[in-house]
């Protein structure tokens, strides 16, 4: 649900006094539980300045005490720090938010040798390669590159000693190399595969950064984090429904197509940012709205839903062969940008087309060389 730049930072409890104290070592365990169970899908790593700190917060039902620790997630024997809890006024309404739209084209061969993996596992491992891509990008901000270490609002008209920014959108573009530096060698591997997954589509996304002195980096971490974080979970959540409504396999069948769940947003009252959820084609607006109702505990109109993606058709095909399959490191790039939504395509037999191509060719140079 949250969008790049937002972040799980604790757990909170409400109860009496007397069952206070038993509920501190389950916020413990709890904390490390979201943690991990959050770090399994992630395809990106808290770099060192970040705080690895996690705060439990308890609130005495009767007397309004507020009992606030913290743990550090990195340290598996981390004890409680006691921390001061403190309210601040306007930081719900503080925030800057940065959209982007990423067209992706991700080719993932299926390995024989993983095929002991599940298809959610082999993805993943073949995602991390288009993350580096994600992450080694150049990043346009409002059309211009703009040094790591710069404000985000340098330049940006200031009244009174307060930035009027507060509800600004920034453009970025994202430019991913086509070409290898000349420092690394361009190499093609043959694998021989069962399968192939290929994400084809168009992705929106959304950051927020806080407006309180933001740094260039900051905004661009925060638009990588959530370009990565939403085509894994978009796969986590399509995996889990094709096990769930499993369906026979298709016998005559080359290609089989899926369509990933399409990103909704909705606001949250009395701030500036926006939550996300996942729906899928057959499901209507007000049933994404009565799962917001249910996760947020907040009445939602079904107008405040924003999809920010078309729904198109798709499907899937598949075969029982095991052919070879040539994977080139150098992904191709589409000629026109990809309207549709982001797709799972599962492509086999390509390998048999290869060869069939190779073994046509040589004969060909083989029949010329003898005749003359």
């Amino acid at each position: 649900m949250l969008p790049g730049g937002l972040l799980v930072l604790g757990v909170f409890i409400i109860t009496t006094l007397e069952m206070g104290n038993d509920f501190q070592n389950t916020l413990r365990r709890l904390v490390f539980a979201v943690e991990k169970s959050m770090n399994k899908k992630r395809l990106w790593n808290f770099t060192e300045e970040e705080v690895s700190d996690r705060v439990t917060l308890y609130m005495c039902s009767s007397t309004k005490k507020i009992v606030c620790r913290t743990y550090d997630i990195h340290d598996p024997k981390s004890s409680a720090k006691p921390a001061d809890w403190k309210y601040q006024n306007g930081l719900s309404t503080s925030w800057l938010s940065l959209e982007c739209t990423v067209h992706i084209n991700i080719h993932i061969p299926l390995s024989t040798t993983s095929v002991s993996y599940t298809l959610e596992k082999n993805t993943k491992n073949g995602l991390a390669r288009w993350a580096k891509q994600i992450e080694n990008g150049v990043y346009l901000i409002n059309g211009q590159v703009r040094a790591e270490d710069c404000d985000l609002l340098e330049g940006q008209k200031k009244s009174k000693g307060i930035t009027q920014a507060v509800s600004q959108s920034f453009d970025v573009r994202v430019l991913t190399q086509l070409l290898l530096n000349s420092d690394h060698r361009s190499t093609a591997t043959v694998q021989i595969c069962s399968g192939s997954v290929n994400l084809k589509g168009t992705v929106k996304c959304r950051a927020y950064i806080h407006n309180s002195k933001p740094k260039v980096k900051d905004a661009v971490q925060a638009v990588k984090r959530d370009i990565l974080n939403t085509v894994a979970d978009r796969c986590e959540i399509l995996f889990e429904d094709l096990l769930l409504n499993e369906i026979p396999e298709k016998k005559d069948s080359e290609k089989e197509f899926h369509i990933l769940p399409h990103r909704v947003f909705v606001p949250i009252p009395g701030s500036t940012v926006m939550l996300c959820d996942y729906k899928f084609g057959d499901e209507s607006a007000e049933e994404i709205r009565d799962h917001f109702i249910e996760m947020l505990d907040h009445r939602i109109q079904t107008e405040d839903l924003e999809i920010a993606e078309e729904i198109n058709t798709a499907f899937m095909s598949s075969s029982v062969n095991t052919e070879p399959s040539l994977d080139n490191t150098d992904d191709e790039q589409p000629k026109e940008p990809i309207k549709t939504t982001v797709v799972l395509k599962i492509q086999q037999n390509i390998g048999m087309l290869i060869a069939f191509g190779v073994a046509v060719l040589a004969a060909g140079i083989s029949f010329h060389y003898f005749s003359d």
